[in-house]
């Protein structure tokens, strides 16, 4: 019996350690014109974007990676926005409590980057540590940031524990959940690495992509910060994924999420 319980015990704790990857539906964009994402209307029949947010658990703790459109979005069902609209059906503070989570529960957030539709929950995480690159804060609050950027959905996080980086990043110490610096969409925007036991690695590409003729077409969009250096980003993760074998999410890519398992199902 004894051992027995030493077999269970050992089992749990395995269990507990397993990393695993939450998707959460934080809204969505539909759009009349795509000509900004540097496409055209031939070039892709795509006109909704799918808006993410994502949960990574591990046995040193909690990572939100993307904080999706902001509370107010959230609370209106339905938003027009010039050249199209933004729905938002469940806001991701009250998905994560469905799950018994809070926002205290949650040891690390990271945002790919401040546009208002990725770190739209920013200011909801303040207990967490902030990873953040460098180059992304000083142009956010140096007000260099460019489109797309509102300081009201992330200012307090000028009062939050906020580690600053400059390029990847090893979040929990074991390689298994990475920053990889992918700047050029804006300064200091950043992509996620994931590698799950069962699922195998994941990038989760922030706004690297946003739609799947972005990548196959080689072309970043006219408003991003840096065009040539965007490139230079789809370089380092297209090297990375024939390094590691990962599988790419392009996260605003609907068609994907569709085929996803969302919370509180995971994958591991």
């Amino acid at each position: 019996m004894r051992w027995i319980a030493l077999i269970i015990l050992f089992s749990s704790s395995a269990a507990l350690a397993q990393t695993k990857l939450y998707v959460f539906d934080c809204g969505s964009l539909s759009l009349e014109d795509i000509s900004m994402f540097n496409l055209t209307a031939e070039e892709t029949e795509v006109r909704e974007l799918f808006v993410p947010c994502y949960l990574i658990e591990h046995e040193k703790g909690r990572l939100l990676w993307d904080g999706g459109l902001p509370k107010p979005y959230a609370d209106a069902g339905q938003i027009s926005l010039e050249g199209g609209s933004a729905t938002y059906e469940n806001w991701i503070v009250d998905q994560l409590a469905a799950m018994g989570i809070t926002p205290g529960d949650i040891s690390h957030a990271a945002y790919s980057h401040l546009h208002y539709d990725h770190a739209g929950a920013a200011n909801y995480f303040l207990e967490s540590k902030v990873l953040m690159q460098k180059a992304e804060w000083e142009a956010a609050f140096g007000g260099e940031s460019g489109a797309f950027v509102e300081t009201e959905w992330f200012d307090k996080l000028k009062t939050a524990d906020v580690e600053i980086l400059e390029g990847d990043h090893d979040v929990f110490g074991d390689g298994s959940v990475k920053l990889i610096y992918t700047p050029g969409h804006t300064p200091g925007h950043q992509s996620l690495y994931v590698d799950l036991e069962a699922t195998g690695p994941l990038i989760l590409s922030g706004d690297l992509f946003h739609f799947r003729a972005n990548r196959t077409l080689r072309r970043p969009p006219n408003f991003n910060a840096d065009a040539e250096q965007t490139l230079e980003s789809m370089d380092k993760i297209e090297q990375l994924i024939k390094e590691t074998g990962a599988t790419l999410w392009i996260e605003h890519d609907k068609a994907l999420a569709d085929s996803l398992n969302k919370a509180p199902a995971y994958y591991d």
